[in-house]
């Protein structure tokens, strides 16, 4: 990740469309996910409340690229996953109020354990992170003796606790570049962002079959639609895309939220494709006024995301409310994968391999999950590699 979440808010039109070449504009009032985030007296109250209690409490608001924009436009800091965990550890603020889903403030808690850790509703999970168990990353690992277990930032501490090494979609080629060459490498939850990598680096890498919903909807075929009304347009594609294994090949660009925003940013082009959690787009048209950018899909976006409101974010500053604590034990074994991550990500030395400790028992959180019910697009993609 290069950028560290400026703040977003800027509503620009953009167009979206296929099938035909007309084009429809997107409401100048609307956020990336269609939500309204500007324009009325009520939001412009809320925004000044929260103005206020932020003061008051010695608060800062951290928010994800995919947050709806009005939290952006209250924001302190704006960015991907990797960017709000360096802006947890370098902020000297009393209360961290986390406007993105629950793992992400597990992740700020365990960096910051001298910082109270809020969220605006303890709701906002996350589908991915829900695909994987500690019980299951253990008999994965006695099923293969020796591998090292490379999680994705998208689980839970408890996960995490089980894991060796932690990732990012900005930082994972270079978190899979730094373990020795001659471990075989177990990847969860994403299947699709394992198997991008597993393409990058040439490593041996198991894929556990997890995946985002959201990222999953968006249809290839409705993408070269896109390319066909807009052929000089920049198709940038995240690597959580159910379509990655069909159209790798095809994007200009894969990458993280934060290096979709540089890229944007500092590409020539006028018109760009994006392929992620839609509300994104906010953010974009706010930073780049003058540019168009079109949703890969419209139904692309994630309702734990949306449980997030301008309303829930004033209710927890009032309240300071709802707490998100890490139990020691498991804080103190995540940490190892999570500052792994972060050592390599700086260009520092990592950590001496392995450093973990015995077993921990998580009780109701070692029930394996029910089956994931796959979409038939998300098996076809998932066959291609199998």
């Amino acid at each position: 990740m290069d950028t560290n979440g400026d703040q977003a808010g800027h509503h620009a039109e953009g167009v979206v469309g296929a099938g035909s070449a007309e084009t429809r504009s997107v409401s100048a009032h609307a956020n990336g996910n269609g939500h309204h985030a500007n324009g009325n007296s009520h939001h412009a109250l809320l925004k000044e409340k929260i103005a206020i209690l932020k003061r008051e409490r010695e608060a800062v608001i951290l928010a994800h690229n995919y947050q709806d924009g009005a939290i952006q436009d209250v924001a302190d800091f704006t960015g991907d996953s990797l960017g709000l965990a360096r802006q947890a550890q370098q902020t000297d603020a009393k209360v961290i109020l986390f406007c993105g889903v629950h793992f992400m403030a597990e992740t700020a808690a365990m960096l910051c354990p001298d910082r109270k850790v809020i969220v605006p509703d303890l709701a906002a999970g996350c589908s991915l992170a829900d695909m994987i168990m500690p019980g299951q990353v253990r008999r994965w690992k006695q099923e293969h003796p020796g591998g090292v277990v490379v999680c994705y930032i998208n689980t839970a501490a408890a996960v995490k606790a089980e894991c060796d090494y932690c990732c990012t979609s900005a930082n994972g080629e270079d978190i899979i570049n730094a373990i020795p060459a001659d471990k075989e490498i177990l990847f969860v939850p994403d299947y699709y962002l394992g198997s991008y990598l597993k393409a990058k680096t040439g490593r041996n890498i198991e894929l556990w079959k997890g995946y985002c919903p959201a990222h999953a909807v968006i249809d290839p075929a409705h993408i070269e639609k896109l390319q066909e009304i807009y052929p000089d347009a920049e198709f940038l594609m995240h690597p959580e895309c159910g379509c990655l294994t069909k159209q790798m090949d095809v994007a200009d660009k894969i990458l993280s939220t934060d290096g979709m925003m540089k890229h944007v940013k500092e590409s020539k082009s006028s018109t760009f494709i994006i392929a992620t959690e839609n509300g994104i787009l906010y953010r974009m048209r706010k930073e780049n006024p003058e540019k168009t950018f079109l949703p890969a899909s419209e139904q692309a976006t994630c309702h734990h995301m949306e449980r997030n409101t301008l309303e829930k974010v004033l209710r927890s500053l009032l309240t300071l409310q709802y707490p998100v604590t890490v139990e020691p034990q498991i804080a103190r074994r995540a940490l190892v994968c999570i500052e792994r991550m972060m050592e390599i990500s700086n260009k520092a030395k990592p950590l001496a391999f392995p450093a973990q400790e015995a077993p921990v028992v998580y009780g109701w959180l070692d029930k394996d999950p029910q089956p994931v019910q796959w979409g038939d697009h998300v098996l076809a993609a998932a066959n291609d590699l199998s």
